[in-house]
């Protein structure tokens, strides 16, 4: 997010609009359904980089997954059972929201669900698989226990010793998502290629800078997740970039029940409804390395994705490898997302801070944002008071 002078091309061209979102992933795009919900007399402008879904809603592997970055039992350890709860239900209102506003009963987004799995290689992840099922149950959230033959049968997948269904998960292909979600927004004016570099205050007006344009609006919206500290210092201690690598095979015949995710919550991997497996995760081996804005895939983790599929996924052990990439997610300082106002500067707000669960968050977030705008209260956790 910077521009040379050479590429300046911003003080010849002045555009007018009553709000500029910064960021065309699922984020931006979902604030600004909401606001033209709220008021569809609204002028939105949504500036993007580069192309609409070119970060992190066009580099994951299409989870529409309930909860957060960490199991239900240690949700309910740092939070409380009340607030787990609420933390897991808000999400599930994600994806129903999704079904309602967005997906419909529409066949082109390769939109499924089957549920997501947690599997474990190790009694001591089998353990704390089977607390969280316990804990699940007794909240009424909807789960199955599976032992190693369930998860041979089912998923394909061999060498796990049993695992739990989380039942009301979902999948989808992210950028046509997008796609769906910029139909619905035709009001809106979308900027792609329009690199922001700097926001200017002028009173009760914003000058929103890009390499194109000087965008003069009355409120500025941050849906630029992990790339949120390199336009404000705000987020420098609260959201941290972080990179996530993936790799896809050929189209192979249908075999998995729904996505896995395996190793505590660090890898996981499905197959579209097409036949590709899509594989992630494996950042844990370069801790450093996964931290930043670089966006290129490493051979330690390509390779151990590969060994993983070896190791675990027979059906596609001679399948070819099409594509290998990473993106850069936002994870927040305590794992939850960030919706609020910059202190002190009231026509700057924000939503962000997905910790690698976007799809599955950033649409009722956004809703919650436009609550926010609108001086409605919004649940605890979610709230950017909380730091």
């Amino acid at each position: 997010m910077s521009v040379s002078f050479w590429n300046d091309h911003s003080p010849q061209t002045k555009v007018t609009a009553d709000v500029a979102i910064i960021g065309g992933g699922i984020t931006g795009l979902s604030c600004a359904y909401w606001l033209l919900k709220e008021d569809p007399s609204l002028r939105i402008a949504i500036l993007e980089k580069h192309e609409l879904g070119c970060g992190a809603t066009g580099r994951n592997a299409g989870f529409i997954t309930c909860g957060s970055v960490e199991h239900f039992n240690r949700l309910v350890t740092k939070h409380g059972e009340k607030e787990a709860l609420e933390i897991w239900r808000f999400s599930e209102t994600n994806l129903s929201l999704l079904k309602e506003e967005i997906i419909e009963d529409d066949c082109e987004y390769l939109f499924e669900e089957r549920g997501s799995f947690s599997l474990a290689s190790t009694e001591t992840e089998l353990a704390e698989l089977k607390e969280t099922a316990s804990l699940m149950k007794n909240s009424n959230i909807e789960i199955d226990v599976l032992n190693e033959k369930d998860v041979e049968e089912r998923l394909g997948a061999t060498n796990f010793i049993g695992g739990i269904k989380y039942c009301k998960d979902a999948s989808i292909h992210p950028i046509k998502l997008l796609q769906g979600i910029r139909k619905k927004i035709r009001g809106a004016k979308i900027l792609e290629n329009h690199e922001v570099y700097f926001i200017q205050d002028c009173g009760d007006t914003k000058l929103v800078h890009t390499n194109k344009c000087v965008l003069h609006v009355s409120l500025v919206i941050f849906a630029t997740n992990g790339y949120s500290p390199l336009l404000h210092d705000y987020f420098n201690t609260k959201v941290f970039p972080t990179r996530g690598q993936i790799l896809c095979t050929e189209p192979v015949p249908r075999f998995m029940e729904g996505p896995c995710y395996a190793n505590f919550v660090l890898d996981y991997f499905r197959q579209l409804p097409t036949g590709e497996l899509i594989i992630g995760g494996f950042r844990q081996l370069q801790k450093d390395a996964e931290k930043g804005y670089s966006d290129e895939a490493s051979d330690i983790i390509q390779n151990a994705l590969e060994e993983f599929l070896h190791q675990h996924v027979p059906p596609v052990r001679k399948a070819r490898i099409t594509h290998r990439w990473s993106g850069i997610m936002g994870f927040s300082v305590d794992g939850q997302p960030m919706v609020g106002t910059i202190p002190g500067d009231p026509l700057m707000f924000f939503c962000c801070g997905f910790t690698g669960h976007g799809l599955g968050l950033a649409f009722h977030s956004a809703k919650v944002l436009i609550d926010c705008i609108y001086g409605r209260k919004i649940p605890d956790f979610i709230s950017a008071k909380r730091f």
